[in-house]
């Protein structure tokens, strides 16, 4: 991953975006994009928005841009990929509301990204919230994208930290902690007696030590299950101060009657543990729980107009699908919102500069006028370069249309969002369903 920082810039904007586009550091202005500007015309397009605030005289607000560094690991990533990572970070952190340049730097041991972003946005004209919560948006997108091209982290203070796949393992063995705590609650729901707890966590598959009690006993019981590389405490700072052996045993007490085992797991247990494969009351229980949860899956399976196997595997194939295809057009609307932002914000531009071009060439004595109003003028140039380079007909040049398209698009991508939220979790049940009837017609044959 790529360490970040963001700090702001209060009065020299320009000074910074000419260092960030300087050629020697570009591989000659190779590795510069911008997006609502152009790295040439930044501080005027920055300073057009600004003016635009409401809060634009507030004291607490004054930083005029920002600025955001991305580095990373030496020697991991090459120049291009490195600024298409910038880029995606940029977009996906400003959502196309923002004015930005960003450029990447080679002539360092590391490569690294400078994107400087103007501190109010194009659609409502607020300021950008420098706060701890967005710091931490930052540092999570980043690491996302870093997680997806495969790179390294780099700690903030120096030293290499986990490779994509030993970060992953990390996160697995919390959730691995996770059906341990959810192991454990279940047993005690279902048990009379400290001993009955550990008889039924062994038959679940964990190896426990340090359970006694006593002068001579071990501070901490320790829980490890097949699957875990190495024994978990039942500690406060390890799993939480309810599964500590003196809790669980407190919590078992307490229970003012035994409760019925309640039919809440969504896993099937093994029965080819030794130790229930060894006992044939624990084959009986173990039996019976997978026959109700069997039961409960067949059942789920009815309520989606399933009628077998094949069914629901058709049903899961075409969830995949339909998901997929909804995510790409997520994504092509991003992008047109993106475009059509840029877009607008240029038309505002080039209808609120106009009439100083217009007067620039009725003007007497023009290169008087332009002196005194060349910030206007070039803006307006810059604007109608954009919008005629995108096809767009000044004629007939309406800021009301765009925002009208603008905001049908987000409606669109909006409807879309709770598609792909609901495919994704009927895919989850669905394919909870296969897991648990695949193995256990597996096991019954």
């Amino acid at each position: 991953m790529a360490v970040t920082k963001i700090h702001g810039i209060k009065t020299t904007v320009d000074k910074a975006i000419e260092y960030i586009c300087n050629p020697d550091k570009t591989d000659q202005n190779l590795y510069i994009s911008s997006f609502a500007c152009s790295p040439e015309t930044a501080v005027l397009d920055f300073k057009y928005t600004l003016d635009h605030t409401h809060d634009c005289r507030d004291p607490h607000n004054t930083n005029k841009a920002f600025h955001l560094i991305q580095a990373f690991s030496p020697g991991e990533v090459s120049y291009e990929e490195a600024h298409q990572i910038g880029k995606e970070l940029a977009d996906r952190l400003l959502e196309g509301k923002y004015s930005y340049v960003l450029t990447t730097h080679i002539d360092k041991g590391h490569v690294h990204n400078h994107l400087i972003f103007c501190s109010a946005d194009n659609i409502t004209f607020s300021h950008y919230h420098d706060c701890k919560k967005n710091y931490w948006k930052i540092r999570n997108l980043s690491d996302t994208l870093c997680q997806e091209h495969n790179l390294s982290t780099i700690m903030p203070n120096g030293k290499k930290g986990m490779k994509y796949n030993e970060w992953a393992a990390n996160k697995s063995e919390s959730s691995k902690k996770a059906q341990l705590r959810k192991d454990i609650n279940q047993t005690i729901r279902i048990v009379s007696t400290y001993s009955e707890f550990l008889t039924f966590m062994e038959a679940k598959g964990y190896e426990i030590k340090n359970a006694e009690f006593g002068e001579n006993s071990r501070k901490y019981i320790t829980f490890r299950s097949p699957d875990m590389s190495r024994p978990v405490r039942g500690s406060a700072k390890s799993l939480g101060k309810n599964f500590t052996k003196e809790c669980i045993k407190e919590r078992i007490n307490n229970k003012l009657h035994r409760t019925t085992v309640p039919s809440v797991r969504n896993k099937l247990i093994d029965t080819n543990t030794p130790n229930i494969a060894g006992n044939i009351g624990f084959q009986k229980w173990a039996n019976k729980e997978n026959l109700k949860i069997v039961s409960a899956e067949y059942n789920k399976m009815f309520t989606h107009n399933l009628h077998n196997f094949s069914e629901l595997e058709d049903r899961i194939a075409l969830l995949h699908m339909q998901q997929k295809e909804v995510n790409t057009s997520v994504v092509s609307l991003e992008s047109q919102i993106r475009h059509l932002r840029e877009m607008l914000k240029y038309a505002e531009q080039y209808q609120k500069n106009k009439i100083y071009d217009d007067h620039y060439k009725s003007s007497k004595d023009p290169d008087r006028y332009f002196r005194k109003y060349e910030s206007q003028i070039i803006l307006f140039a810059g604007a109608e370069h954009i919008l005629q380079e995108n096809g767009i007909n000044l004629k007939h040049l309406n800021s009301n249309k765009l925002q009208e398209q603008i905001a049908d698009l987000i409606s669109r991508k909006e409807s879309l969002n709770t598609q792909y939220v609901s495919f994704k979790q009927e895919i989850k049940e669905l394919e909870l369903i296969h897991q648990n009837l695949s193995k256990y017609l597996k096991q019954d044959a």
